[in-house]
């Protein structure tokens, strides 16, 4: 297991008991110069807050204290995944169908290894996109990265989000 499914696994259960859910777990720098990024979303979908982070990394700094599963110095942080997120999860696949995302895959297929299109969701661990070329399909197990791409639809989309979340 990775040092990042190790802390995954160990504030997981915690932060969705907060009522977050882990994205990201990035540790980035070399020993001694460490950087532990944690990208949270809340469960209910609501956006985080700057708040929010502050009890997370409160939280999460309590309880890697605890089994201290990095070696050395190592600087905390904590945030959300913002409007262009990493799409991490089978899930963020389905998630955000139909909109406009990069993916990058580990090996070579039909000859590129980045994708550029619309998402159409992932079914039976293959995420399916539109691109210019017709719908492609991507072994999820094989990509490497990906991400939505910042287009006006998705900035619509996660405004239309925010101010839904204000009237309720």
């Amino acid at each position: 297991m990775t040092l990042e499914g190790k802390i995954e696994e160990l504030i997981g259960a915690s932060l969705e008991a907060m009522g977050f859910l882990v994205v990201r777990i990035r540790i980035m720098g070399a020993v001694g110069n460490r950087t532990l990024q944690i990208m949270i979303e809340r469960c209910n979908e609501e956006p985080i807050s700057v708040e929010d982070c502050e009890r997370v990394s409160r939280n999460v700094s309590a309880l890697l204290d605890v089994e201290d599963p990095i070696n050395g110095a190592y600087l905390l942080e904590v945030s959300s995944p913002g409007v262009d997120r990493p799409l991490i999860k089978e899930r963020d696949f389905d998630k955000y169908a139909g909109f406009e995302a990069k993916v990058e895959l580990r090996d070579v297929q039909d000859g590129q290894r980045r994708f550029r299109g619309r998402l159409l969701g992932c079914q039976n661990g293959v995420v399916k996109l539109s691109t210019e070329a017709g719908e492609t399909l991507l072994p999820f197990g094989k990509i490497a990265t990906a991400k939505l791409v910042l287009t006006d639809e998705l900035v619509a989309a996660h405004e239309l989000q925010m101010a839904e979340t204000v009237v309720n």
